[in-house]
């Protein structure tokens, strides 16, 4: 008898999942990518618990047994391998951090101040892509052409590949033909917002004078050294800056990218805009394609530009069509708990490891899918050896197979697949390893999951293009759920409303088209002759999708950094009515995250009469209050001159500094025989201890700055941080200034202390 095995995933990285959503909201955890796959330095298959992307950078993320980290609690051999496997994450320019379950379990509030250290209080996530083909581009070569008609040729060439859906193209001419010009009358004609990179100032000067000569209808603006004008609506900017200032933009900032030289695109620095931006087109220039290394550009901008979406990349041929057959279960997942996006392990067990769902699966293989090469992916390596010992007992071929198995374990499997001698994979976790086999033809999606990245891949598995397979079929098992814990699936990953049996969810335009035509004389397509289907079967599927719907909105917690109240007033009007959020996802029975367009949140402001506070005025609204500080004690300018005098590169002060600053300045005045300050501070009375003058801090000067959000207590690092937006955009100027009125504010206190 088989020793059954927990589904992937574990309670420890469900915690992990909590904590992530309650330090950054719980819309932000879909872009954690659990059990990632990768190869370590010997090319061994490996896979971190998490990963994500983070400005631009890639983050692992360990989560540990309380002996990992020691070797003389794990035998040596696990411990010499975990740290190759930790090596071999930095080796490829990865982020690790690491945590131990106990140490999540005891003390969640340090590791979600750590999370914030590590990560940014505000991080910049973007979902990984790695299960996306990469871009099909084209170069464009307008060499030997007369000038006003090899720009014209270029520009129609352009419309043409922007029409075929390509969103990327290299543009080869020779020096002095206008390359810019052709550039710029292109962004022109499309009208969006619009992002010039070169490697130098000439270059960057050259085209915004192009583009304010051709364009004159819009501003432009440079982003280089001391200019930066990041708001036009055409940015001309140097590489060098603008990968070091990525912060300041939005990935979705500009329509158009166009790369200057674009034969330098391999450098960091291109690499790092390249990474960052999501523009709907890519232009990159240049008059000399070929490289030292003799790679083509056009290889380089295809695999570092952008990804091509599945949708796009079927219409263009480089996957094959997807159809879909929905298969209705009795399974009930609507007291299943979830954790922002994937369910609770034990909760899930309980639901779909039972009898009935299981033959449910077999028997519709039989029904539908006899003879046609299929991979089942299953919820757990116990679950695919459930599901391949049934079809066994029906006298169909069939193997469990995973990424725990070796490599040429797996390759064997594969290979017999291929050869027609095994019919049916049922899969664990074989995803995103270069594990490819285009033979595939049908998938069945047996294991319920709210991860659109994992069900993408899944998906992805059979999505190659092989001879003679006009598309891939794909069943949906679909189990009962609520609106906020429904199941990924086909139609609620591409939006589709309307479901008939075996209809092309993914294909060519035309295709579908025709298609549609027929089932709507409830005629089958010759493709579904052969499959034993309803040409009339119809149903309409609910795509509502709680991430998707909290796209855009406030949450709670950031409401909280929008409005100058402090975070009890929020909480207060929401318990009591006076603030109804536009949505309200309910995590479990105790937990609940909330949610407000930008138009409630302004209304709100408007009706309570808060100031709206946001990157662009924090800094100034920072100096606003500085310069109006009212002072019931001495406290507030100490606590800033304190800052000022004792905060690192990014704004980071420990709170024992700051306490030895109002130390120092309280007995400096008392030793030079000035007022200390009101009789019942304690700083006045003095013999007061450290801890005693950190309380006071936090309790008094330090609040009303937090209510604001312009400062920030990460208490169990005993960290003080002045926002980030407001500390690296005040100048060196404007700290003096800050300092000056903190003077002039003491002073005038101290003057009416004596009279």
């Amino acid at each position: 008898m088989r020793t059954r095995r927990s589904a992937s995933g574990s309670i420890a990285e469900d915690l992990f999942i909590q904590l992530f959503s309650e330090a950054f909201g719980a819309e932000k955890a879909q872009y954690l990518y659990s059990q990632y796959h990768f190869y370590d330095i010997y090319q061994n298959s490996r896979y971190a618990d998490f990963v994500l992307e983070n400005n631009g950078r890639r983050v692992a993320i360990e989560i540990d047994d309380e002996g990992s980290h020691h070797k003389s609690l794990v035998a040596s051999g696990k411990f010499y391998d975990d740290l190759l496997k930790q090596n071999s994450m930095v080796y490829l320019g990865w982020d690790v951090y690491r945590w131990a379950v106990r140490q999540m379990q005891l003390q969640p509030e340090a590791v979600k101040d750590e999370l914030r250290v590590f990560l940014g209080s505000r991080p910049r996530l973007r979902e990984i892509e790695d299960y996306l083909p990469t871009q099909r581009g084209r170069a464009l070569n307008g060499a030997g052409l007369e000038l006003k008609r090899h720009q014209q040729e270029a520009l129609n060439a352009l419309a043409e590949m922007r029409g075929r859906g390509e969103t990327i193209a290299l543009l080869c001419h020779a020096t002095g033909t206008g390359k810019t010009v052709t550039a710029v009358l292109d962004a022109k004609r499309l009208g969006g917002r619009t992002l010039f990179l070169a490697h130098t100032q000439e270059l960057v000067d050259q085209a915004a004078e192009a583009f304010r000569s051709l364009w004159p209808e819009v501003s432009v603006g440079r982003y280089l050294e001391s200019v930066k004008e990041p708001e036009a609506h055409v940015v001309c900017g140097s590489v060098q800056s603008v990968a070091l200032h990525l912060d300041c933009f939005k990935d979705d900032d500009f329509g158009y990218l166009i790369i200057d030289e674009a034969h330098h695109a391999a450098a960091d620095t291109y690499q790092k805009a390249l990474a960052f931006f999501r523009p709907a087109f890519t232009l990159g220039l240049t008059a000399t394609p070929e490289r030292n290394d003799g790679k083509s550009i056009l290889d380089i901008f295809k695999n570092t530009a952008h990804k091509l979406d599945i949708q796009a990349a079927v219409e263009l041929g480089e996957l094959v069509p997807v159809r879909c057959i929905r298969i209705h279960t009795n399974i009930d997942l609507t007291k299943v708990r979830f954790n922002s996006v994937r369910y609770n392990i034990r909760d899930l067990e309980t639901k779909i490891y039972v009898p009935e769902r299981n033959r449910l699966i077999v028997d519709t293989w039989l029904q539908y899918a006899q003879g046609r090469r299929t991979v089942v992916f299953c919820a757990s390596v116990w679950h695919a050896e459930e599901i391949a010992a049934l079809f066994q007992k029906e006298g169909i071929s069939a193997a469990a197979v995973s990424g725990n198995m070796k490599r040429a374990e797996r390759e064997e499997f594969r290979d017999r697949f291929v050869r027609r001698e095994i019919q049916v994979l049922c899969a664990c976790d074989l995803l995103n390893e270069g594990w490819d086999c285009p033979e595939i033809e049908v998938l069945f999606m047996a294991r319920p999951t709210m991860s659109r990245v994992l069900y993408t891949q899944q998906l992805g598995r059979g999505m190659r293009l092989c001879e003679g397979k006009e598309s891939l079929m794909v069943f949906d098992f679909v189990d009962n759920a609520s609106q906020y814990n429904m199941p990924m699936s086909l139609h609620r990953l591409f939006k589709l409303r309307r479901y008939r049996a075996g209809e092309l969810v993914l294909s060519p335009w035309d295709k579908r088209m025709a298609e549609g035509a027929l089932y709507d004389r409830r005629e089958k397509p010759a493709a579904l002759l052969d499959w034993p289907i309803d040409a009339t079967d119809y149903e309409l599927v609910d795509i509502f999708n709680w991430q998707e719907e909290a796209e855009g909105m406030v949450s709670q917690m950031e409401f909280v950094r929008r409005v100058n109240v402090q975070s009890e007033t929020i909480e207060r009007y929401v318990r009591e009515g006076k603030l109804i959020p536009d949505l309200s996802v309910p995590m479990s029975e105790h937990r609940t995250f909330k949610y407000f367009k930008e138009e409630t949140l302004e209304a709100y402001a408007k009706q309570y009469g808060w100031t709206l506070i946001n990157d662009k005025n924090r800094k100034d609204l920072f100096l606003d209050m500085v310069r109006k500080m009212d002072m019931s004690y001495s406290y507030k300018p100490v606590l800033i001159k304190a800052v000022l005098h004792c905060a690192d590169e990014k704004g980071r002060v420990k709170l024992s500094e700051i306490a030895d600053y109002f130390r120092s300045y309280y007995e400096g005045r008392r030793t030079a025989g000035l007022v200390v300050e009101k009789a019942n501070s304690i700083f006045a009375k003095g013999g007061y201890t450290n801890s005693e003058a950190q309380r006071n801090i936090l309790s008094n000067p330090f609040k009303r700055f937090e209510d604001m959000q312009m400062l920030r207590h990460t208490k169990t690092l005993g960290i003080i941080q002045v926002d980030e937006t407001v500390w690296k955009r005040l100048n060196k100027g404007e700290k003096v200034e800050i300092e000056k009125i903190c003077d002039e504010k003491l002073e005038a206190y101290y003057q009416r202390l004596n009279e």
